[in-house]
């Protein structure tokens, strides 16, 4: 697998590998796993938001 460097402060950095000790991880592992969580909790927001007008009335649309 092809890596790059992520920089973060330092506080930041020893508590991913206290995490990732933790966890039983690499230090990369976690940050994915963190990256994986961040973006299932956006998609969870979105899914959340009301709905619009538009999506309203196209799901109340008569399709017959």
């Amino acid at each position: 697998m092809r890596s790059t460097s992520v920089r973060v402060d330092m506080t930041t950095h020893e508590e991913l590998k206290r995490l990732a000790s933790q966890m039983g991880v690499t230090v990369g592992e976690a940050v994915a796993l963190a990256v994986k969580h961040l973006r299932q909790d956006r998609i969870g927001r979105e899914l959340r938001a009301p709905l619009t007008k538009i999506e309203v009335d196209w799901l109340d649309a008569d399709l017959g």
